[in-house]
């Protein structure tokens, strides 16, 4: 180990137990900034195709922006964690996709905002693994062992994220989480650790139950939930989600010579690789506390591919009150949407 290593650096990471158990999956990356400079949104950081940087990215590559966003939770982008501390030794960060009911365990994310009696509450719960501050400085990431009751509330066990209503914390089960591996100070470790007896929760079980017990079932879908009136909704980080996807999606993506050139079979494939190229920042976005209904996800998916399917008289057609490629998006996004519910 050289001085350099970031082992040495952050000994309470690399070291802990929770950690630990987590490195060895496949499941590793960097943040980093995607899309283009200029983009409004560019100074948001999201996980990166780790795996296509090391290959040598470079400004020949026909991804959009510095960077290629990871659009697989896999070794097709991203790495083990000691192959990543290794191959990025000076990096800043190191994301992880966490999937709690096969890794068991879960991620508490305190936000900057939330009370400091209810955020001390939650730092000194029994059964914390781990514990560090949050990239703001002013928040803390917390991992702990999958909740004894989990399975208590079904609804909840199927959620990617229990959201607290205020926006004061949330529990992460199916979602990334950007380890800053920077420990919480003394001062607010012996700080709360003099504080009388939590007024709140007492267990992580406790914790979860809470928020658990709030969880509604996903509503059913429909590409009706996309209006006919020609304009596109105000959706938050737009941009930066089309420029996101296309930068994980161009390479992937056939031509019309691998259909025959059957043009409708190429664009709804095309559709379908700018969908699922389209869920890493979406679920981005949604961390930061933006909301995407089926409609939005719609409008995104066909304004990004607009960027790639040249015109043809075909989309000048209107197919349920909207233009052609807009109806077959809404279409795509209902059908995979409603295949993943959880009902």
């Amino acid at each position: 180990m050289t001085s350099l290593d970031p082992r040495a650096w952050f000994p309470q990471f690399y070291d802990n137990p929770a950690i630990r158990a987590l490195a060895t999956a496949c499941r590793w990356t960097i943040s980093g900034q995607l899309g283009e400079l200029d983009d409004e949104d560019s100074g948001r950081k999201a996980p990166i195709d780790v795996r296509h940087l090391l290959d040598g990215c470079n400004a020949g590559c026909r991804h959009v922006g510095p960077l290629r966003g990871a659009f697989a939770l896999d070794s097709t982008c991203l790495l083990p964690l000691e192959d990543l501390t290794g191959a990025l030794p000076n990096a800043a960060n190191a994301a992880f996709y966490l999937q709690a009911q096969a890794d068991g365990l879960i991620v508490i994310d305190v936000e900057p905002g939330c009370p400091p009696d209810v955020a001390a509450d939650i730092l000194r719960l029994p059964g914390i693994l781990y514990s560090e501050l949050s990239m703001s400085g002013k928040g803390f990431h917390l991992i702990a062992s999958l909740p004894e009751n989990l399975h208590d509330f079904p609804v909840a066990a199927e959620k990617r994220v229990l959201r607290e209503e205020h926006g004061w914390y949330e529990i992460l089960l199916d979602h990334w989480c950007t380890f800053t591996r920077s420990p919480v100070p003394d001062r607010i470790v012996k700080h709360v650790a003099a504080l009388p007896a939590p007024s709140g929760f007492s267990t992580v079980e406790d914790l979860y139950a809470d928020l658990a017990a709030k969880a509604r079932p996903s509503l059913s879908v429909s590409a009706t939930e996309v209006g006919t009136d020609g304009e596109m909704p105000d959706i938050p980080y737009a941009q930066a989600i089309i420029n996101q996807t296309l930068a994980g999606s161009l390479d992937r993506l056939k031509t019309p010579e691998d259909f025959d050139n059957d043009f409708s079979r190429w664009e709804f494939s095309v559709l379908g690789v700018l969908y699922t190229g389209m869920q890493l920042p979406l679920r981005t976005y949604r961390s930061f506390g933006a909301e995407f209904s089926i409609g939005d996800q719609a409008w995104l998916l066909y304004q990004t591919s607009l960027k790639v399917i040249k015109p043809r008289p075909k989309h000048s057609q209107m197919r349920n009150g909207r233009p052609f490629l807009l109806d077959r998006a809404a279409a795509l996004v209902a059908a995979r949407e409603a295949s993943a519910a959880p009902w």
